[in-house]
């Protein structure tokens, strides 16, 4: 069932967390080298003016990143009718992409390049911020009363994390094995990166995966995979089984290395979408803190510095009201550490 918004919906977009804790990742002698299922658990995350919650699968204490992908949020499905909905103020981001795709609802995109875009389900938004950017999002007047969607990173490498900032609308993106798709009562859009010759047209600077598999009641699926990627599954809507492990929305299921393909079916009364997300494994150590991906505590506050300042990010117009400011740096050195912690 959804929740209902009590006054504003205003997480999910972008790390609003206003005491955000590091995070770091990569390296690939933290990942998996065959295959494996680990259930991840998310983490509550209350973030804006208003405390929302939304669910937190990456960074993870066991698994920081799968890929490049670097973070991932799920949020709603939220009511919000009679409310403002979601309201992000214009913030800043470095040394990344940004990712969003919608379930239900409509959000409006602003940046400092002066794009102005709304998505809608189905679509995909994606921002690269490079040296630097800064966007808001918001409902938009007349959105539908339901909001509900995922926002992702990806990691930019270290020879690509200073391009210059850009962004991208895709609102037709490829099926994969061409309609009705690779399996009885089954669907999969290609949302990044290329999945049984289906190649999406979003720009990506490592190798990666993200896709959307949606399934009939009775639907089933074995999706082709590069081996030599790790992968994971992020139930949307409705339940399934994948690779024989129950799935509904909440965890994410990390699948490590080595895998040829994956069995996927939906053997509930509803209909189940599921992300599935994938990558070579990220070679490099990286730090996260609030919106930037860096690679040290004095890039950190360098990058901090430029957007309390007002210089380096520009200005988005058109959002009515203030930006958000940056909450302070802790008092501990921000490090990169491995993307998965050692085992004691």
């Amino acid at each position: 069932m959804p929740r209902t918004a009590e006054r504003s919906y205003s997480g999910g977009m972008s790390n609003l967390e206003r005491r955000p804790e590091e995070a770091a990742g990569g390296g690939r002698a933290a990942v998996a080298d065959a295959p494996v299922r680990e259930l991840l658990s998310g983490r509550e995350v209350q973030i804006g003016p208003r405390n929302t919650l939304v669910t937190r699968t990456l960074p993870h204490r066991e698994r920081r990143m799968v890929g490049a992908w670097c973070y991932l949020d799920h949020y709603g499905p939220e009511d919000i009718a009679g409310t403002p909905g979601m309201r992000v103020p214009p913030h800043p981001h470095t040394g990344l992409q940004t990712v969003s795709w919608l379930v239900q609802g409509q959000v409006l995109h602003r940046d400092s390049l002066g794009s102005e875009q709304l998505i809608q389900p189905g679509q995909l938004n994606l921002m690269t911020a490079g040296r630097g950017i800064s966007h808001s999002e918001e409902s938009a007047r007349g959105a539908p009363a339901l909001l509900h969607g995922v926002q992702l990173w990806v990691a930019l490498p270290d020879r690509h994390r200073a391009v210059e900032p850009d962004f991208a609308h895709l609102p037709d993106l490829p099926v994969a094995g061409g309609p009705p798709g690779l399996g009885a009562g089954s669907r999969v859009t290609v949302i990044m990166g290329e999945l049984a010759g289906a190649a999406s047209p979003a720009r990506t600077y490592t190798s990666l995966l993200g896709a959307e598999v949606a399934l009939d009641p009775g639907g089933s699926i074995m999706v082709p995979l590069r081996a030599g990627f790790e992968h994971a599954v992020l139930p949307l809507t409705g339940s399934a089984i994948v690779d024989e492990v129950p799935l509904a929305p909440g965890p994410l299921l990390y699948l490590g290395t080595g895998r040829a393909e994956l069995a996927v079916r939906n053997d509930g009364a509803e209909p189940a979408r599921l992300l599935l997300l994938g990558g070579e494994p990220f070679d490099e150590q990286i730090i996260m803190w609030w919106n930037f991906v860096g690679r040290s505590h004095d890039e950190i506050v360098r990058m901090r510095t430029g957007w309390m300042d007002g210089h380096e990010f520009g200005t988005v117009r058109g959002y009515d009201g203030d930006p958000l400011p940056a909450p302070p740096m802790p008092a501990t050195t921000l490090k990169p550490r491995p993307s998965r912690p050692p085992r004691g």
